[in-house]
């Protein structure tokens, strides 16, 4: 079951500049969020198979993003007592549910990407 906001309304409401909400929309809205988000899936993904997954990203920017899904309660980091040590990722309940999210704005960029460069060809005449 999911548990329901209890803060204040101030709190949640993304219009306010000093809301959790809009703190939290502000983390998790960047295209490596997404990325990760949408790679770890139904999978747990050690570090090193999330960087080949996600073209482009870095080391640095992994591991930040990383740290603030974690942060937020939306990816588990857990760490395996090897030699060298194992760390995996795996999405918490939090994070699945984000990634309804995610899929939904894939399935749209496919859907209008035509559109859309039409509509960049357009601007740039």
């Amino acid at each position: 079951m999911t548990k329901q906001f209890r803060g204040s309304p101030e709190e949640a409401d993304l219009r306010r500049a000093d809301s959790l909400a809009r703190e939290i929309f502000s983390d998790v809205a960047n295209k490596w969020a997404f990325l990760i988000i949408e790679n770890l899936g139904e999978r747990t993904l050690r570090f090193s198979e999330l960087r080949n997954e996600i073209e482009g990203i870095s080391h640095k920017m992994l591991t930040q993003n990383l740290r603030m899904l974690e942060r937020n309660g939306l990816v588990v980091r857990t760490v395996h007592p090897t030699v060298p040590p194992r760390v995996e990722y795996t999405l918490t309940e939090p994070g699945r549910g984000l990634r309804a999210t995610v899929d939904g704005m894939c399935d749209w960029t496919h859907t209008y990407l035509g559109h859309i460069e039409a509509a960049r060809r357009r601007f740039e005449t």
